[in-house]
């Protein structure tokens, strides 16, 4: 082929394609013109490929036919309002449709922490199987407490955060196996079971529950949440529910997981500022308390009542029908 030849022939509909994508409105008969010449360019972007691949042609033809196929179907501007949906909508909902799977877990671990802190005090001897004798006086003369002001409050709550965000972020991705979730909440529940039972045991109960209240409603509830979707998750394989294949039950409550993940990260950023600058601030206890007891309310009414209607107006976080995997009937 001879390509100067080629070029020259055609360089008159090229350099008409580029003014016309450079126009920043265009009437109707140039939108036809725009989009037949697109086409055209993108013909000879193929033959140029296929029969003379010149390097410069090729990338200023590549660059012509992609310009002019961003001026026929546009491009996407930057918007607050799925930013605002998610938060407003979508994060809520999923909270809520999940409620139960949480607040199971919420119930069932705060009493058996309830049970084993009652246990272990009742019991010193277990205690002993976990510490010192020396190590459970320094616990209650100093540790517990000195452990909220060891660092600089802002570094505190990044490292109580990216702890608490780590340890629910394994409950909620290791739910799809089941088991590590009740490994985690019991390897985690039995810790705050044995130093709560030691504290209440030598008499320091009040003290225990004024420095882990403030954060600890939120903290703990953000990892139950976390525990209960994870398991959601787990049991979407179990039983994938009616017209639905495994693998397509999974997807959903993974995907549904992920966004649940993005709310309690936030979440435990606001817990994580309340450890460090509340927990062991100079305010009377009940403050204290009462601050932690606002911000957890806050949350619940975040998830059960902005969801509920979230959920009521059929929001759902999954992929739109079109994007989705075709469902086949299942027995």
């Amino acid at each position: 082929m001879d390509l100067d030849a080629y070029v020259a022939e055609r360089r008159g509909e090229w350099n008409r394609l580029e003014s016309l994508t450079r126009k920043r409105k265009l009437r109707p008969d140039e939108a036809d013109e725009l989009v037949l010449l697109y086409q055209r360019a993108a013909t000879h972007l193929s033959v140029v490929r296929s029969r003379s691949p010149d390097p410069v042609l090729v990338a200023g033809l590549s660059r012509l036919v992609l310009a002019a196929r961003a001026t026929i179907t546009g491009t996407r501007r930057f918007s607050w309002a799925p930013i605002a949906r998610f938060f407003t909508t979508t994060l809520p909902g999923e909270l809520y449709r999940t409620r139960w799977w949480w607040i199971t877990v919420s119930v069932v671990c705060v009493v058996a922490a309830t049970a084993l802190v009652q246990y272990v005090a009742d019991n010193p001897d277990v205690a002993g199987m976990f510490m010192s004798d020396a190590d459970m006086d320094r616990l209650v003369s100093n540790d517990f407490v000195a452990y909220y002001s060891e660092y600089q409050a802002q570094n505190f709550a990044a490292l109580v955060w990216t702890n608490n965000a780590w340890l629910t972020a394994q409950c909620l991705a290791s739910g799809v196996l089941i088991v590590p979730v009740f490994y985690l909440l019991g390897s985690n529940l039995l810790n705050l079971g044995v130093v709560g039972g030691v504290m209440v045991g030598a008499g320091a109960g009040d003290t225990f529950l004024t420095y882990i209240a403030p954060h600890g409603l939120l903290e703990l509830t953000c990892v139950f949440v976390g525990s209960g979707v994870g398991l959601r998750i787990g049991w979407a394989w179990i039983a994938p529910g009616p017209h639905r294949t495994r693998a397509q039950a999974l997807g959903e409550r993974a995907r549904s997981g992920m966004l649940v993940a993005l709310g309690l990260a936030l979440a435990l950023f606001v817990s994580g500022l309340v450890e460090a600058y509340v927990t062991p601030s100079p305010l009377p206890a009940p403050i204290r308390i009462a601050i932690g007891a606002v911000v957890w309310l806050g949350f619940l009414g975040y998830a059960l009542v902005l969801g509920h209607f979230a959920h009521h107006r059929q929001s759902s976080a999954d992929l739109d029908e079109g994007l989705g995997e075709a469902a086949v009937p299942t027995r």
